[in-house]
């Protein structure tokens, strides 16, 4: 049997214990008393190009290094040839051969070359592996498509995916016809006979001459809302299930790069795919004990995508720039004062390109894009987890010429990588003193911090500025462990900490889990919200909490009370309520953090009349230590269960290790 936690409340050491667990708690929920209203912007969702979060993951593009860009031009390919071949006079001529034209194409630099000499299928070809393979679906539709240049047509080409046996599982022929001294694209679908976790793409070339393929690319045709070359829709469709208040994009720790030629630059990543400059992705190399040399980033999600997911799930885009600082905890490199004007211009184009008139210059690149009504950008992000007084002076000059040109404009400012500490009490002390608008705080911390947190925001200044809580997740063994879990006990003590984010909405504004997705076979970082290989996805009991939160936001925060004191940590219990003004509801946060049942007695002060049923969403297990998995998606998962109102009361048995969301009906 599993030991109990053992948790910081309050500043005592408690060893929960149940001798009265069974002794009924009065909670008092005063409708009549409005503390805040909750912002749209309350919970949110935080996504990173981390653990193949992009390529690989939402970007649904199967093929790796597809451009030939990557560090190794060949990684993830690899060339096919009969025994036949006599392999020294290939190495004298290879068949396949990486050209660079970089004075002429920066962006895209490298293509292959391959010389084709009375060859039948089956005798030479290529073999991309995909990101750690490609989840291939029976009797779903997959686009092929590539570029090409040739001086001569009389090549024919077989594409076909297989799987591990080399059994084919579907494909096409195409005969690229076109030649001349221009590039063009051809494209052709072919549909999968089977449904495959691991398979490959194969190429083979048959006939005689020389074509030069650049862009390979195969993308499923069940993209999000079918967008050709769009993104991997079971991934988004769990965003859009949490009804998030905003999205912060792209990052992160790629914001910064591993030094500043590395950064994230958002005018690299709109206009034609093809164009776009791919670089290698900060999480590349970054642990040892996980190595990624094949990481990069190949922009096919850029900006322009971010903004329009954003639109599609009814999200606040929120992007975060480089602030002319590379992370701190690898070059630190920083660029010098006087020359940090293409970065600030960078975010005056930024805004310009996300609202501006069709008769700007941005604004008319947003329009030529497909796009020509503005995205209602709010706010932005200057810089990601910077610190220290170089960070300060750079986030001023920032300040003043966006809030020169656009005063109502929010800017996110940084408080660094940690809750506390000098590093955290100097910018906090110096942002308050700046008035800035939304301060950035992060916390990977234990479960006991985050139960012994709850009252974190309670004393912290009405009238300043409000908090962005940016970054949080429980760590169930330590910060960067392998061993991490996304278990029950991590989902439940942020459920605890959030009643204390709600309860303090006033000072709160904005809150989001780090980091979001990580895929089984190609994570660098745990835990995570979401879990997703080749073909599932599925949510965590961290997914369920963050989403429970969301769906029921509510309009504005009544107090709850026990013995007259906000309800955080009393007897294990942890508590906070909304009124929903739209649906005309009383929403109840409740966790109980014990591992018995607690009977609670609800009170409704200030209410006239409520239905005589509500409903509450129980989010429970015994087993603090239980997981989700692909085999069990919802072995943790939320359920239904009625609720009995009389009068203005409630009897509600509090489940142990539990969350639920108690729902009662306001009438008029």
């Amino acid at each position: 049997m599993k030991r109990l936690p053992v948790l910081l409340l309050n500043g005592f050491l408690l060893v929960f214990s149940f001798m009265n667990a069974q002794e009924r708690k009065v909670l008092i929920v005063n409708t009549k008393e409005r503390i805040a209203a909750v912002q749209p912007t309350m919970w949110g969702i935080f996504f990173e190009d981390i653990n193949l979060g992009a390529d690989g993951g939402i970007y649904a593009e199967m093929v790796k290094n597809r451009s030939f860009e990557f560090a190794k031009p060949m990684m993830g390919w690899a060339i096919l040839q009969s025994k036949k071949a006599d392999p020294q006079l290939a190495a004298m001529n290879p068949p396949v051969l990486v050209v660079n034209r970089r004075e002429n194409n920066t962006a895209n630099p490298r293509y292959i070359r391959v010389t084709v000499s009375n060859t039948s299928k089956g005798d030479l070809g290529l073999t991309n592996e995909g990101f750690r393979g490609m989840g291939i679906k029976k009797g779903l539709r997959y686009d092929f498509s590539f570029l090409y240049h040739q001086e001569t047509a009389g090549i024919k080409m077989y594409a076909e995916l297989t799987d591990s046996n080399n059994t084919v599982l579907g494909g096409t022929v195409v005969v690229p016809n076109e030649s001349g001294k221009d590039w063009h694209k051809m494209s052709a679908g072919f549909t999968a006979n089977a449904t495959v976790m691991k398979a490959k793409l194969n190429i083979w070339f048959e006939g005689n001459g020389v074509i030069d393929l650049d862009m390979i690319s195969l993308f499923p045709s069940d993209t999000w809302k079918n967008r050709p070359g769009g993104m991997r829709a079971d991934m988004i469709q769990k965003l859009a299930d949490m009804k998030p208040g905003f999205i912060r994009f792209p990052g992160g720790c790629i914001v910064e790069g591993f030094n500043l030629e590395n950064r994230y630059q958002w005018k690299k990543t709109i206009g034609p795919i093809e164009e776009r400059q791919l670089i290698m992705n900060r999480w590349n190399a970054e642990f040892a004990h996980r190595p990624a040399p094949d990481y990069f980033q190949t922009f096919g999600l850029g900006f322009f995508e971010y903004f329009q997911l954003a639109e599609d799930i009814g999200a606040s885009p929120l992007p975060i720039l480089n602030c002319g600082m590379a992370c701190q905890f690898n070059s630190a490199e920083v660029a010098a004062l006087n020359e940090l004007d293409p970065y600030v211009q960078d975010a005056l184009d930024l805004i310009e390109f996300a609202n501006g008139d069709i008769a700007t210059k941005w604004g008319k690149i947003r329009a030529d894009l497909g796009h020509p009504s503005p995205f209602n950008l709010k706010m932005m992000g200057i810089g990601n987890e910077n610190w220290g007084p170089q960070y300060v002076e750079r986030l001023k000059i920032f300040t003043k010429a966006i809030k020169s040109k656009y005063p109502d404009f929010r800017l996110v400012n940084s408080s660094g990588f940690a809750p506390d500490g000098t590093l955290f009490n100097y910018l906090d002390d110096t942002l308050r003193a700046m008035h800035a608008d939304l301060i950035d705080e992060h916390y990977y911390q234990k479960p006991e911090w985050f139960f012994a947190n709850a009252r974190r925001y309670d004393n912290y200044p009405r009238n300043g500025p409000k908090i962005f809580a940016g970054e949080y997740a429980a760590q169930s063994d330590h910060t960067v462990s392998v061993n991490n879990k996304n278990c029950w006990l991590t989902a439940l003590s942020e459920a605890a900490f959030m009643t204390g984010l709600e309860r303090n909405a006033a000072v709160v504004n904005m809150a989001s889990y780090a980091p979001l997705f990580a895929h089984a076979d190609g994570w660098q970082w745990t835990p995570d919200l979401i879990w997703v290989n080749n073909l599932q996805s599925y949510g965590t009991p961290d997914y369920y909490v963050q989403k429970l939160f969301s769906v029921n936001k509510g309009t504005t925060v009544v107090p709850v009370t026990l013995n007259n004191a906000v309800v955080a940590g009393q007897d294990s219990l942890f508590a906070s309520s909304v009124i929903d003004s739209v649906a005309h509801e009383i929403i109840i946060k409740l966790v109980n953090a014990s591992g018995k049942e607690q009977a609670t007695l609800i009170q409704l002060k200030g209410v006239k009349k409520t239905s005589n049923a509500g409903v509450a969403t129980v989010l429970r297990s015994n087993d603090l230590y239980s997981v989700n998995s692909f085999d069990e998606p919802e072995k943790i998962s939320p359920r239904d269960v009625p609720v009995p109102v009389k009068g203005k009361e409630v009897n509600f048995g509090a489940a142990p290790y539990s969350l639920s969301i108690i729902k009662i009906k306001l009438l008029r």
